[in-house]
């Protein structure tokens, strides 16, 4: 029988918080603070992609080391781990789609496929995947490193789901709780818990990100209004707030970590579930995707058809570019190039909202036309962005960024 060697287990604290309400309550807010905060450094403050990146992983680092370091859980170092990780995971997935082309269902396939690798390794060297025993460097380790990948994953399948696939983020969401919802049922009627809290754990990125898409987006466009900054303001003080409330009434602490090993009739109970819930997570999914991809694409083709005919031959459609017609993304361009060269920066800001909504809705109709110049046309208007939303406007930086726009859309 497997045994696990341990001089005194009375002494040795958990390092990682009990699963409670208060657990996932944190966890989603950190989800959504993780999609709003990168947006508000990434546009709001201008720091750029690279520029966010560098100085998240920075202060990931850091915080990280005394996680490391400290020889019991603490819920401030804790915490702020996982929002700092759930921001680096956002921007790593981020990093890869927009400055470096990857295609969204290649980051979903690498992430899924590094998650399993790293759960695979994390059980062959510790015989026990369950955070209830993470009071050894090694297996804190792998808890990070999971946690990682859960993020960058969420991040890719949330945005696959919700933009390329043209889905949205109420939709996405919507279906992201049915299967949050549908495990715990099955966890309710004997699902493994490790299991089960793995598979929630994954879920609540995509699900964090359409309710911070939800809370900053426009009330034209569906949302509350509150905007990437004051989302982020809101979800941090509430983070703030639940985690004291956690270390003054410790609430959240694993009392003796768990060193019992898996028996070989539950290890083999447990295998079965696992491969019936991955079977049933990627033949749903890879479902989807094609029902949907299919989809998109007869619209493209029914789209490209309509114009052909009201053109009058398919010469005349030649006159626009591998995207089809953009004349209105450039029409919302070129008001807002007026009103920044009228001195109106606030009046641009605003107007430049319809481009950022329009274009979102509209990626996942265009990008499978072209997916190069949709990304070049992306990179463009990113940067008008970060220039019209920075905190200390340039007019002349403004003017710059939209006069590149308009030549991307020409």
């Amino acid at each position: 029988m497997h045994m696990i060697k341990i001089k005194d287990t009375k002494n040795l604290l958990n390092k990682v918080p009990e699963v409670t309400i208060y657990f996932w309550i944190i966890k989603i807010l950190c989800t959504t603070v993780g999609e709003t905060a990168s947006d508000f450094l990434n546009v709001n403050l201008g720091l750029g992609l690279a520029g966010t990146s560098i100085l998240m992983g920075v202060f990931l680092i850091v915080v990280l080391f005394f996680q490391f370091k400290a020889n019991k859980y603490i819920p401030s170092i804790y915490w702020l781990t996982v929002v700092l990780i759930s921001i680096f995971g956002t921007l790593v997935t981020d990093n890869l789609t927009d400055s470096m082309g990857v295609p969204l269902e290649v980051s979903t396939i690498v992430f899924s496929v590094a998650l399993i690798l790293t759960f695979a390794i994390w059980y062959a060297k510790e015989k026990t995947l369950s955070i209830h025993s993470v009071f050894t460097k090694q297996r804190e380790f792998f808890y990070w490193s999971t946690i990682f990948f859960t993020f960058a994953l969420g991040t890719a399948a949330g945005d696959l789901m919700a933009e390329s696939l043209g889905l949205g983020y109420f939709v996405t969401g919507v279906i992201i709780c049915a299967v949050i919802i549908s495990v715990t049922v099955a966890w309710r009627f004997g699902l493994n818990s490790v299991l089960a809290f793995w598979t929630a754990y994954i879920m609540t990125r995509p699900l964090g990100a359409s309710l911070g898409d939800y809370l900053s987006q426009s009330q034209e466009y569906g949302g509350l209004g509150l905007g990437a900054t004051l989302t982020s303001a809101i979800f941090i003080a509430a983070i703030l707030l639940t985690v004291v409330f956690i270390s003054v009434t410790q609430r959240d602490l694993v009392a003796r970590p768990s060193t019992k090993p898996i028996t070989d009739t539950n290890r083999y109970s447990v295998f079965l579930q696992v491969v019936v819930v991955v079977s049933a997570l990627v033949l749903s999914s890879g479902a989807g995707y094609y029902w949907q991809h299919t989809k998109l694409q007869n619209e493209v083709k029914n789209s490209v058809s309509q114009d052909s005919s009201q053109e009058g031959s398919p010469a005349d459609v030649s006159q626009f570019g591998p995207l089809g017609d953009l004349s209105s993304f450039k029409k919302i361009t070129e008001d807002t190039l007026s009103l920044v060269s009228s001195g109106d920066l606030t009046a641009a800001k605003t107007r430049v909202n319809d481009l950022e909504y329009s274009w979102d809705n509209a990626k996942a109709r265009l990008k499978p036309m072209s997916s190069k110049k949709w990304t070049e046309v992306d990179n463009s208007i990113d940067k008008v962005l970060r220039q019209l939303r920075s905190t200390h406007q340039d007019a002349e930086a403004c003017k710059t960024a939209l006069e590149s726009l308009l030549t991307a859309l020409s």
